[in-house]
């Protein structure tokens, strides 16, 4: 059991520090460009202690907006359930409110609408470096708080004889909303099998709409990408016999070939009640936070998080790990978080 938690742990990482090579390459240029933390980062920030009562250090008094996702997702539901860890350990109060998916998130915080925010590792890297959906419209304002755990890509349907994306040809298929993160991983996995969007007749639904439109017999499939067990998907399977497509060996290297964001994963069957097992492909889930918010409230979202793993109210706090945590390796560290990090022996890159 040791052996495979390793095993598991090593390809998250993996996924994570590749993600820096994705794209134009200009990832790995911005991590050469950083400065290494170690026990001295942030420490031109006051870092009086919390009171008596509150782990961490003295906040600044702020309420810190965390954007997430919809409310049938994983983001959301794990992030309303870190907010408020957070808010009741720590001197930093957080709150949670439904947001759009990875670039909705980091397009809300860079216009100031939120301080914290839920993104998948590759988009990220997208924005930072200004590729694919950030094309023109680079967004590096934010640094990466913690990498928390893999999200994965699950095509979910209702058909039993839709059991490879091979098989998606023709049908009518979720991939997101348009230029979502979700969208661009859709486009990957038929990449991978030769096929393109026009292959397919595309829908542009969030997790919640693509179940009710499955349920109605109104799409096929769709491409849900967050943590499993997802709401949404879950909620489905209460009621109907839910079928994940799975993505063989071949194909996965094919994907990694020219996305080496993604990493080899596994769906337990437990998950939704399946037959067996479904192999797909992963992305790593990372808060990120506005560079300008203050380092020790920063510090307070790491600490109210990693200092009490067993206390948060969420299956997710099973994959939480602290080197994973420091393992990012695509967008520098916030200072706050690079503090935490040291003071635990790890060491991360900050701006």
């Amino acid at each position: 059991m040791k052996k495979n938690m390793a095993l598991v742990m090593a390809s998250m990482m993996a996924a994570l520090s590749l993600t820096a090579c994705g794209g134009s390459g200009a990832a790995s240029t911005a991590a050469a460009d950083t400065k290494t933390a170690d026990t001295t980062a942030a420490g031109s920030a006051d870092t009086k202690a919390a009171p008596a009562d509150k782990i961490g250090l003295a906040g600044s008094g702020k309420e810190l907006i965390f954007t997430t996702g919809g409310d049938q997702g994983t983001y959301y539901g794990f992030g309303s359930v870190i907010a408020g860890q957070i808010s009741d350990l720590t001197d930093t109060t957080v709150t949670a409110i439904v947001g759009k998916g990875s670039k909705g998130n980091i397009e809300a915080m860079d216009a100031g609408d939120a301080q914290l925010g839920f993104v998948q590792s590759d988009v990220m890297a997208y924005a930072y470096n200004g590729t694919n959906l950030f094309e023109g419209a680079k967004i590096d304002g934010f640094s990466t708080v913690a990498a928390l755990y893999m999200e994965q890509v699950q095509i979910v349907t209702l058909d039993p004889d839709i059991k490879t994306v091979a098989d998606l040809k023709g049908k009518t298929v979720s991939v997101g909303d348009s230029g979502s993160g979700v969208y661009f991983n859709a486009l990957d996995c038929l990449g991978a099998y030769d096929l393109t969007i026009d292959d397919i007749k595309p829908t542009y639904q969030s997790f919640g709409d693509s179940v009710e439109a499955m349920q109605d017999g109104k799409i096929d499939a769709a491409f849900i990408v967050a943590g499993a067990p997802t709401t949404a998907v879950t909620s489905l399977a209460a009621t109907r016999d839910v079928y994940l497509v799975e993505l063989d060996d071949e194909h996965i290297a094919k994907l990694q070939e020219t996305s080496p964001y993604y990493t080899k994963n596994v769906i337990s069957k437990d998950a939704y009640g399946l037959d067996k097992d479904a192999t797909t492909v992963a992305v790593g889930a990372v808060i990120i936070a506005q560079d300008d918010v203050d380092e020790n409230d920063i510090y307070n979202v790491v600490a109210g998080i990693y200092d009490s793993i067993d206390t948060l109210g969420h299956d997710k706090k099973n994959e939480l790990d602290l080197d994973f945590a420091a393992s990012v390796t695509a967008v520098p560290y916030h200072a706050g978080a690079a503090k935490y990090f040291a003071e635990k022996g790890l060491t991360v890159p900050t701006k």
